[in-house]
């Protein structure tokens, strides 16, 4: 069941770029656990949107099966969805990107929709650097079935049934850099200052992009002795820097030294603050990128931030050198080739 949220709008909210107010990226009212860290995702989803100024209807929203995947409905009401059946939400994407590569696609998964029955639909969807957004909302349980642990939970971790977990966690974004990805990143979904910016880099990046995003479940993952829980991953959580996402206008320019911090002016007259990272991380060295990750986990330490990005790696439809229109635009006339074109294919045979 899902309720419709009031259509009320302050006669002096703000407004985006393309005249869009931030309630028509809004969804129905959520029906998930009182403070779930779902909806803080849900959240940073709908106002990277709204600043990114993306018509909703030009964007597809992809979800599998779980509490993540019911999140579709609690945001951007007004644009293309598909629920699909459990761990199967990339081979889907994967065919509404081929047939119309002009919208924007953000896939929205869960930890055991993507880490357990989903791992090998996840692993070709990184390989093929799929045009899109995967944000994983990864809390360490199985929420719609009673909290038994998943595949990302950590060993020793224990959730409301207070059984430790026994086997090792797969981690995503880890995971995501051993196979290819070309954006990587983790966050928190109680640090919305980090995770809206990520977003909007991930919407942005052309290819693949990762989001793994530590989500703690209230009701049956948010004990103690639990890793993915508020108070762990907050007392745990280390960023890789301080950053914002900045749209493509005028290059603005300016000189941070490793491990100073400065204020930059941006076009809209906003300002962000820049902390260069420490010797020895670097965000497009990949090998740098996985030995922290290592490094942080020995220390029982959350890394969030950017963790990788390569913007030269080509996506699915230039490695396949796709026509330049949507598939699903092109008319018989342009599918089906001439006798001239058959009998200049079959001499290339002879």
């Amino acid at each position: 069941m899902s309720y419709k949220r009031p259509a009320f709008r302050h006669p002096d909210a703000a407004i985006n770029e393309i005249g869009f107010h931030q309630k028509d990226y809004e969804g129905a009212l959520s029906t998930l656990c009182a403070g779930c860290g779902h909806d803080s995702i849900s959240a940073a989803i709908i106002q990277a949107c709204f600043e990114l100024s993306i018509p909703p209807h030009r964007i597809a929203k992809i979800s599998g099966i779980g509490c993540s995947s019911k999140t579709p409905t609690y945001f951007l009401a007004n644009s293309h969805g598909f629920n699909s059946v459990h761990g199967r939400m990339p081979s889907v994407a994967t065919g509404a990107v081929m047939a119309n590569k002009d919208l924007t696609y953000i896939g929205v998964s869960g930890d055991g929709d993507t880490a357990s029955i989903g791992m090998g639909q996840f692993a070709h969807v990184v390989r093929r650097n799929l045009n899109m957004v995967y944000i994983v909302m990864n809390n360490g349980c199985y929420g719609l079935t009673k909290g038994q642990d998943s595949a990302t939970a950590d060993v020793g971790s224990s959730g409301k049934a207070g059984v430790p977990t026994m086997f090792s966690s797969i981690d995503l974004a880890g995971l995501a850099l051993e196979l290819g990805a070309g954006f990587v990143a983790r966050s928190f979904s109680g640090d919305k200052n980090q995770l809206i910016p990520l977003i909007k880099a991930g919407i942005s990046h052309d290819g693949f992009a990762l989001i793994d995003v530590l989500s703690p479940c209230v009701t049956f993952n948010n004990t103690k002795s639990s890793t993915k829980s508020y108070t762990y991953v907050r007392d745990h959580m280390e960023s890789t820097s301080i950053a914002d996402f900045v749209p493509v206008k005028k290059e603005i320019t300016a000189s941070v030294q490793p491990g100073e911090s400065k204020t930059i002016e941006m076009h809209d007259g906003s300002k962000i603050s820049l902390s260069s990272i420490a010797e020895g991380w670097d965000p497009k060295d990949r090998l740098s990128a996985i030995n922290a990750i290592h490094k942080a986990s020995l220390e029982g330490e959350v890394l969030t931030g950017l963790l990788y990005i390569d913007a030269a790696q080509p996506p699915v439809h230039k490695l396949l050198n796709t026509v330049d229109a949507p598939l699903n635009s092109l008319q018989e006339r342009d599918l089906v080739p001439s006798q001239e074109a058959l009998e200049e294919i079959n001499m290339g045979f002879r």
